[in-house]
């Protein structure tokens, strides 16, 4: 219907619908972020718990990052805290593989890492957001240093065996086109005067100027092969020198292809918040972050403590648990509170002496299955043959995407990309399978992308979280049915218990989630135990 014909004015809601379906998930999140339906983290500072009871202990479970910032903040404020952990080491999911190390998983495989020095994998967490400030703030306190991870690169690749032949294209030359090819069908709907909302001639130009600009279209509106395409998707014969150093455009790839190869949705992937530029790891591996929290708190935490029941009544909380550095001998901790940070995967499976709600609670959230495969080969060919420098290759196959390393560039020698990160059925799929299965799935598949995968492999692990012991899980996966009713039971103060970690956030499988809603918890436990709440 034309526009100028409409009586009713569109709603929110199909303004929405209408920007998100022009324009993709950027566009579409800075309109809701407008209209008060989105926003970044609300980390605001570290807590301040003034008035602590002296003498008053508390126990943690668990040295994760919650665990281990909920007891640097809480010994702060002068209480006597204890932390105990299942773990040979401090860090939870935050860790690192490197040569030499070894992994054990339900089912009794044995991983031996045979990486070379140097070279590493990040099977948990690999990346922070810049708006995740609470997590960014305690790396710069605890003198942990960052670097910039490259989350997009132009040059890496897309594959979907549906379209392009099966062949891989590269990012930029299906972007360009997707672009491209999207504002051509909105600059002919403008010029048709088929748009079904209210737009003036004024308006109407500067959408049809804007959409020329956005899309690399030519002057009569047209998607086409020429500079104005090619200087985004790139040259079918790049700029030179000299005589013959004029380029020739490239051909835009046809409107048909680019929309059914559903490609399209790895472009939008980097429009979303918690992908956007500009992104951080820490300089040698992600476990730096928990040394450097454990450099802090390390004297209080004691390891291989296996917690199999949580009692409490109106003076305190009892914690049984095995210490298995003595064999499994049985012992327990006894405090004033006790903050909890182990996974619901693991705390449903034990004894917790917590209201029903809680209870309910504790075992309404599911945790999501997820498997990564860290790969090591002879030299980096993705360097030297692709030109590509960081960033991530996408493909429709199981492994989902291949990440290459964001440091070292140029070096020779091995070096290790991420070969697959998989969630849902492919997750279970690659986990029922032994490690080395796994690593050969991920060989065969990853070589439809670089067909030096065989020729230059040297060592590779497959880390499938369902078969973590003290984990069972990547991280907790609420639907929005099980928000709306257990959330808050989750995070509520169940007389001197309190829960924290990920899962009692809406910021999900980040490190940022675990690190906000310890320093909640923590808050509001203190206003407990001072009698202010």
């Amino acid at each position: 219907m034309p526009s100028s014909t409409m009586v009713n004015r569109p709603t929110r809601r199909q303004i929405l619908t209408r920007i998100g379906i022009v324009a993709g998930s950027a566009a579409l999140y800075q309109a809701m972020t407008v209209m008060g339906h989105a926003q970044g983290t609300d980390f605001r500072g570290e807590p301040k718990l003034a008035g602590a009871k002296k003498g008053t202990k508390i126990l943690v479970l668990g040295a994760g990052l919650a665990g281990m910032l909920a007891a640097y903040e809480l010994r702060k404020a002068g209480y006597d805290v204890k932390v105990l952990e299942y773990q040979t080491r401090p860090g939870g999911r935050n860790f690192t593989l490197r040569g030499g190390d070894t992994l054990v998983e339900l089912g009794g495989a044995v991983q031996h890492v045979g990486f070379a020095p140097g070279n590493y994998i990040n099977p948990g967490p690999w990346r922070i957001p810049y708006h995740h400030q609470g997590l960014l703030h305690y790396c710069k306190m605890f003198g942990v240093q960052l670097e910039p991870f490259i989350e997009l690169n132009h040059n890496a690749w897309l594959h979907s065996s549906d379209a392009f032949n099966g062949k891989p294209v590269r990012y930029r030359e299906y972007a360009a086109d997707f672009y491209g090819r999207t504002a051509e069908l909105l600059a002919k709907a403008i010029d048709q005067h088929k748009l079904d909302l209210p737009i003036t001639d004024d308006e109407r130009h500067a959408v049809r100027a804007a959409m020329g600009v956005w899309g690399g279209l030519t002057g009569d509106g047209s998607y086409a092969k020429g500079n104005a395409s090619s200087s985004r998707r790139g040259f079918a014969k790049p700029q030179g020198g000299g005589m013959d150093g004029a380029p020739v455009p490239s051909e835009p790839f046809a409107l048909g292809e680019v929309m059914k190869s559903g490609l399209w949705q790895a472009v939008t992937l980097h429009d979303r918040l918690d992908m956007q530029t500009t992104m951080f790891e820490p300089v040698g591996g992600m476990d730096m972050i928990g040394k450097g929290f454990a450099k802090h708190v390390g004297d209080l935490i004691t390891l291989n403590c296996k917690v199999s029941a949580i009692h409490q009544d109106d003076s305190g909380v009892t914690v049984t648990y095995a210490d298995m550095s003595q064999g499994g001998a049985v012992k327990t901790a006894q405090a004033d509170y006790c903050v909890c940070t182990i996974p619901l995967s693991i705390l449903s499976q034990l004894d917790v002496q917590v209201s029903g709600k809680m209870k309910a609670a504790i075992g309404a959230v599911p945790y999501a299955s997820s498997v990564k495969l860290g790969l090591e080969f002879k030299r980096r060919f993705w360097e030297e043959d692709d030109q590509i420098y960081g960033g991530i290759s996408f493909t429709d196959q199981a492994i989902s995407q291949i990440s290459y390393p964001s440091t070292r560039y140029f070096t020779d020698g091995p070096a290790v990309l991420l070969g697959g990160y998989m969630f849902g059925p492919a997750a279970y799929d690659f986990a029922g399978m032994t490690p080395e299965q796994r690593v050969e799935e991920g060989l065969r598949q990853g070589q439809v992308l670089h067909p030096q995968y065989r020729s230059e492999f040297r060592t590779g692990v497959g880390v499938a979280w369902s078969r973590m012991p003290w984990t069972l899980g990547c991280c907790s996966m609420w639907s929005e049915q099980a928000r709306k009713a257990h959330y808050k039971d989750l995070c509520a103060i169940d007389n001197r218990v309190v829960l924290a970690g990920e899962h009692a956030s809406y910021v999900g499988c980040w490190q940022e989630g675990a690190i906000l809603s310890s320093l909640d918890a923590i808050t509001r436990l203190h206003q407990r135990a001072i009698g202010a709440a």
